[in-house]
């Protein structure tokens, strides 16, 4: 019989996740609903970040309970640290330093990588608050210089529901809010190539973008089983 070894309380989770403390749904798709995922993440709230400290005040004092936090699932045993708000790109490289396992502050990581499989297309991004999203971030996760676009999804129902910390979402028209956000998006600069989704609540609508807009949209679960899939290979069977 073989030996097993180890050194913590919990086994299996290699994801770990920083969530912001919040009320509303988090549905299937979304970072904060365990079921977007296939294998096993454990969660960790990180209680001073909000909304509004993130994504209005962008505050400098949440660097440190982040790091803390990364650090406490580093030595349970996590392989990658991911935050569930995009808007955490600011402080990817404060984050990344404090641990010693690759750290996804946001979807936003993806987007040097998408520009780089479409030379002389644009990428669009969608975020939960355009004005609040710019060069601070982009700067933190290394894309300034990327042709990108930015359009945001404030002014909608669905929007208002992270401000708002509602606890409810109608689902049917987030989708039509997020579908004709992308749509104008497209139509206003048809050179794009693929939609990155800043907001860890959007991955819902991901499917209704792609069929929407025909382009590819990448979000930040698709990121993060990617990452796994790097720390955690499924192996491969078939035959020849």
């Amino acid at each position: 019989m073989s030996m097993a070894y180890g050194n913590t309380t919990t086994y299996g989770q290699k994801i770990g996740i920083l969530m912001l403390a919040t009320h509303f749904p988090r549905v299937p798709g979304d970072i904060g609903n365990a079921t977007s995922f296939p294998f096993p993440v454990v969660y960790r709230v990180v209680r001073e970040a909000t909304a509004e400290t993130v994504v209005n005040q962008q505050d400098p004092a949440l660097i440190e309970p982040f790091c803390q936090a990364a650090r406490e699932l580093e030595a349970e045993g996590c392989k990658c640290i991911v935050t569930s708000c995009g808007f955490m790109a600011i402080f990817q490289k404060e984050i990344a330093a404090a641990v010693n396992i690759p750290v996804i502050s946001s979807s936003l990581l993806q987007v040097r990588l998408v520009s780089s499989m479409l030379p002389g297309r644009k990428i669009g991004i969608i975020t939960a608050k355009a004005p609040a999203l710019g060069e601070k971030h982009f700067r933190g996760v290394d894309i300034l210089d990327v042709d990108k676009v930015v359009y945001g999804i404030e002014d909608t129902d669905f929007g208002q529901t992270f401000f708002k910390d509602c606890d409810y979402i109608d689902l049917g028209l987030a989708r039509e809010e997020m579908i004709k956000v992308g749509r104008k998006m497209l139509s206003e600069h048809p050179d794009i190539g693929a939609i990155v989704l800043e907001c860890t609540n959007m991955p819902p609508f991901t499917k209704a973008l792609q069929e929407s807009t025909g382009l590819p949209v990448f979000d930040v679960i698709n990121l993060i089983r990617y990452v796994h899939d790097a720390i955690v290979s499924p192996g491969y069977t078939g035959y020849l």
